[in-house]
């Protein structure tokens, strides 16, 4: 491929770069794209998509031994652990491929190589598939490199015994001790994931809740059921070495200023991220990067003039939907529209593990801490005619309104289905509905949906069926 020009020029093939690719043909923009390993990013090949077919052979697994609570009888429930890896590579294969077509039919140039900046309005491309380098000039460069995961002195993993989120998702056996290291959503997950298939799982949390960004209330319900299923998890604890010993890894342990230590068949390492800032071409540019991540401003630019970054790469939420939507923003921007910034308020996030945890806006105390005036409603579950009906009565719908204006400031759920239920009050917040209108939203029975409509009517006063 000769020296060419582009419109855009996207560096970074995940969920951020392939919507603003796409986006961008959309509008009539010549787009080339460059990625340096997998079309679909972490997101699409080794994080989201990959994981719940992981979780979702867990959660089968879970319900086949608790056959009996409905009428049901099954003898000699085992897996393959091989068969269980293989079904999720080929889900993000099949995906992999999926956004390899929505490009070629978007008329995107895909280049695989390393991208990074070379001057102004100019990208090089060490392409895998060509010798040399390959020089890209375009007006618009946008950065959508993601980040990796971060490692702590002295608790780096080995990819053997140590493991990031890499290595947890294709063993190829299954440990009987599992020690995970933070618990946010990607250490719960797992955790969730290993303890279904029967695996001795501890959990060690720095924080003084588990899953640190969630409501308390919820955070606190979700260790409950955690440890119900037979978790140890401590909080206010740390990780002060790991060892490898061949067959094991021992680990020293300060949970609340005493010390143990305890051996595991492996360990995971889920302490947050660091952003992909590195071999991008950003010495000597504008682009500034703060706590490695890309400081940018409400339509993603950068220092640099014609230079754009969104994603993982310009900080939290580190969710592949606000990556993407900050994709649009970002390109409607360079086309001369008029986009809306993105509130990251109005983002909600989801944790996949059992019972499932979703959120949006304020936690109960975030608001308390605004000034804001309160009502908060809550529906459990156990009241909840479909979740009785299909098992699935722990949980607990929690709303949180101002007092004064009726705005939905909150909304936090746990309980079996509620990722896909979330949506409804992410709804309600963008169109910035007041508990007036939920109240007298008519949701279909039964349904486990009408649990955030008791919710609401909750925190008014008004709930029918607690």
């Amino acid at each position: 491929m000769a020296d060419a020009k582009f419109d855009i020029i996207i560096v970074g093939g995940g969920p951020g770069g392939y919507v603003a690719a796409i986006r961008a043909s959309q509008l009539g923009m010549k787009a080339a794209l460059v990625e340096r390993e997998n079309l679909g990013g972490i997101c699409l090949n080794w994080g989201c998509i990959p994981t719940k077919a992981l979780l979702r052979t867990s959660e089968v697994h879970h319900i086949l031994n608790n056959l009996d609570e409905f009428g049901l009888t099954a003898s000699n429930i085992s897996f393959d652990i091989e068969k269980v890896v293989s079904r999720s590579r080929n889900v993000a294969r099949q995906l992999n491929q999926g956004i390899g077509h929505l490009l070629k039919k978007n008329n995107v140039k895909v280049l695989m190589g390393d991208g990074q900046l070379s001057g102004p309005g100019e990208v090089t491309v060490t392409d895998k598939s060509a010798e040399g380098n390959i020089i890209l000039k375009g007006k618009n460069i946008v950065l959508a490199s993601g980040a990796r995961p971060r490692t702590l002195p002295g608790l780096e993993p080995d990819g053997e015994m140590i493991w990031t989120y890499r290595e947890a998702m294709v063993p190829n056996v299954m440990p009987k001790s599992l020690l995970v290291v933070g618990s946010g959503a990607i250490g719960m997950e797992f955790s969730s994931f290993y303890s279904d298939l029967g695996t001795n799982v501890t959990v060690v949390e720095l924080m003084d809740t588990i899953l640190p960004v969630e409501d308390e209330e919820i955070s606190a319900l979700a260790r409950k059921l955690f440890e119900a299923q037979g978790m140890t998890i401590h909080t206010n604890a740390s990780v002060r070495t790991l060892s490898n010993h061949k067959t094991s890894v021992k680990a020293e342990l300060e949970i609340e200023g005493r010390i143990q230590t305890n051996s595991f068949d492996r360990v995971i390492l889920a302490v947050g991220i660091l952003g992909n800032v590195e071999n991008l071409g950003l010495e000597g540019s504008g682009v500034v990067v703060e706590n490695s991540h890309v400081v940018v401003n409400e339509v993603l630019e950068t220092g640099e003039a014609g230079v754009f970054a969104i994603g993982d790469l310009v900080g939290p939420p580190w969710l592949a939907h606000k990556a993407s939507h900050e994709a649009i923003i970002c390109v409607e921007h360079i086309a001369g529209l008029d986009p809306k910034p993105l509130d990251i308020s109005n983002i909600p996030a989801c944790t996949y593990c059992r019972p499932q945890i979703a959120s949006i806006g304020l936690s109960e105390e975030d608001a308390k801490k605004r000034g804001h005036e309160i009502k908060v409603g809550r529906f459990p579950f156990l009241a909840n005619g479909k979740a009785i009906a299909q098992g699935e009565n722990e949980g607990l719908v929690k709303t949180v309104f101002d007092v004064r204006t009726g705005e939905l400031l909150g909304a936090h759920m746990i309980g079996a289905e509620v990722t896909e239920m979330i949506q409804g009050y992410a709804v309600a917040r963008a169109s910035e509905l007041t508990e007036e209108e939920l109240m007298h939203t008519v949701f279909p029975h039964p349904t486990m949906s009408e649990a955030m409509h008791e919710s609401v009517l909750d925190a008014f006063g008004r709930v029918i069926h607690f």
